[in-house]
């Protein structure tokens, strides 16, 4: 069974937030991914929505990452 991750491959960290433009996780929850456990991870996914929102930051639509 795989670990769950928002990952899109998009990895670029956004300055002024210090998040990734791509999934909106902070430096150190990406590098700490396989540490944590389903259930932190899971919490921090559930934040990332409002967290991109508040940062300014939008993820791309899943169709643009399939061209």
């Amino acid at each position: 069974m795989g670990i769950d991750t928002p990952c899109i491959n998009i990895c670029q960290l956004d300055e002024p937030s210090g998040l990734c433009a791509g999934c909106g996780r902070k430096a150190d929850e990406i590098g700490g991914w396989l540490s944590l456990s389903t259930q932190e991870r899971r919490a921090i996914m559930a934040s990332l929505p409002e967290r991109m929102r508040a940062a300014g930051l939008s993820p791309p639509r899943k169709e643009a990452l399939r061209s």
